[in-house]
């Protein structure tokens, strides 16, 4: 049976990040631009990511091309942004990575996550979501776990979702593979707007 947790500790565990973030104030109009097409609140203000950018700023190069995708996919995926939440949530539990869950709690919240709804991702729960949503979530735990999709679950999650949406989930997943290592692997630590939020070892 699938643990609340894979084993290993939480991340961050070092007291410094292992790259200083670049200024965000440095961005280019054009990033500001695009950071601003974020659906909600909960990434702007006290929850502006603004660590993890700051590390990704130092390849300066890719910087806009790559918000322009991570931020147009959110509006542009056939999953709802309460969809895409859910299966970011589970993200950061697989990958045991606070950054991740402490920024995107809010954001759940915002778009309809109960606190409920919250211990049931971080425990595995999926059976406490509606079929479509149980089926988003099965699916991102064996892409994580197993690097595939067994013919087993695909065969019973199918019909939940549409050929595009299905290739939309992978992308999403394939995302935050991208933010939780660089956020684990770089020690990215967590802003003081977000470090109130119960990290994943508080539940």
């Amino acid at each position: 049976m699938r643990q609340d947790l894979p084993e290993g500790p939480i991340h961050p565990v070092e007291s410094a990040p292992r790259l200083i973030p670049r200024p965000v104030e440095e961005l280019s109009e054009a990033c500001m631009g695009i950071l601003g097409r974020i659906p909600g609140a909960g990434l702007k203000g006290p929850g502006f990511p603004r660590n993890v950018l700051g590390s990704i700023m130092h390849n300066p190069r890719t910087m806009e091309s790559f918000l322009d995708f991570w931020v147009s996919s959110k509006t542009l995926m056939g999953l709802s942004v309460r969809e895409q939440e859910l299966v970011i949530l589970r993200m950061a539990c697989l990958y045991r990575s606070d950054y991740v869950w402490k920024h995107h709690v809010p954001v759940g919240r915002e778009f309809g996550i109960s606190e409920e709804e919250l211990a049931s991702i971080h425990s595995a729960r999926h059976d406490a979501f509606t079929p479509r949503e149980e089926a988003l979530l099965s699916l991102t735990d064996e892409l994580v776990e197993a690097r595939t999709i067994s013919a087993a679950l695909w065969e019973r999650v199918r019909g939940e979702l549409t050929e595009g949406q299905v290739v939309d989930l992978i992308s999403l997943v394939a995302q935050y593979v991208f933010f939780a290592l660089m956020n684990n692997a770089l020690q990215v630590q967590v802003e003081d707007g977000v470090a109130g939020e119960r990290g994943l070892a508080d539940f």
